[in-house]
């Protein structure tokens, strides 16, 4: 019985390792990702807003930045409009349609975690390859930058980069977040690249003659590239957390008019006691989205790690 249930387990092993000969790592990775619960939420959820954003202004109800419900706000006794037939969620503290408020800011969340990201991660890839590629002292000036970064907790980085600003906007919340999360990107890049570095094909592209710039181009970035792109979804995350904290400080778009869920969690500070909903609702969204990426991001590390690949 015992020697039969190790044949069965041998056999199954064999099986299993069949199936992934011959496949890429892309593939295999792919194949995992299909039948992943955690990986298959993460993009419902990513999917789910990213859909409600593109469709907001078709959506929503109302004018996000027209006082329909202004006559029912008493600031005297912190009253604010209930919800009603045409507003579910009632209004904020200007009389607008807090619904239609929500829909339109996740346009203006998503733009900036996605564009910081973005930029970041340009950023991070032209340190990373010069630290990369050429080593040395290049390499020593870089990681000393990215060192000096890094030491700073990234958010107080955020938020004294955008107190630069004497008038805070959309694009000096997407420059400060970009910023924060270059050297993060530069520091992976460079380790990658430094392992490939040693790695047989480049060793036989040198052996050949093969001119430096097309070694670092053609063989050692291409190669290093898929852990910064898997960081890159998990970035996103953080990139949308740390814009919503700017945004809630007073450090973004101070025009209020444009809705934007760190900025609306700002202005429902001074009611949160009497309205909670007003910070509630914002604050879910962010947390939501946030772990939307965060999900995926995990799942992507774990299904292109090829220690998995069994």
């Amino acid at each position: 019985m015992a020697i039969g249930t190790k044949k069965e387990r041998i056999d199954s092993l064999a099986e299993s390792t069949a199936d992934d000969s011959g496949v890429s790592l892309a593939a295999s990775a792919w194949k995992r990702l299909r039948r992943s619960p955690v990986f298959l939420f993460g993009s419902f959820i990513i999917v789910a807003f990213i859909i409600i954003a593109v469709i907001a202004p078709w959506i929503a109800p109302h004018d996000p930045s027209a006082r329909d419900l202004a006559d029912q706000v008493i600031k005297a006794r912190n009253q604010i409009p209930e919800p009603q037939p045409g507003h579910p969620l009632g209004g904020d503290l200007q009389g607008r349609d807090f619904l239609s408020r929500l829909l339109v800011g996740a346009q203006q969340t998503l733009l900036v975690g996605v564009f910081a990201t973005l930029i970041g991660l340009a950023g991070g890839l032209a340190l990373g390859t010069l630290a990369g590629a050429f080593g040395g002292w290049v390499d020593s000036l870089v990681m000393r930058i990215v060192d000096v970064m890094l030491s700073i907790p990234q958010l107080l980085l955020a938020f004294g980069i955008g107190a630069l600003f004497a008038k805070p906007n959309l694009f000096t919340v997407i420059l400060a977040v970009s910023i924060v999360q270059i050297p993060v990107f530069a520091r992976l890049l460079r380790g990658s690249m430094l392992a490939q570095r040693g790695s047989d094909h480049v060793l036989a592209a040198t052996s050949l003659g093969v001119k430096p710039g097309a070694i670092v181009f053609r063989h050692m970035l291409p190669n290093s590239l898929g852990p910064v792109i898997v960081q890159s979804t998990l970035v996103l995350a953080t990139s949308i957390i740390d814009a919503a904290a700017l945004s809630f400080l007073g450090l973004g778009n101070p025009d209020d008019r444009v809705p934007e869920w760190g900025q609306m969690l700002g202005g429902a500070q001074t009611v949160i006691d009497t309205h909670p909903q007003l910070a509630f609702w914002p604050a879910g969204c962010i947390i939501a989205i946030a772990l939307g990426f965060t999900l995926v991001g995990e799942s992507l590390r774990d299904a292109l790690d090829p220690k998995n690949r069994r």
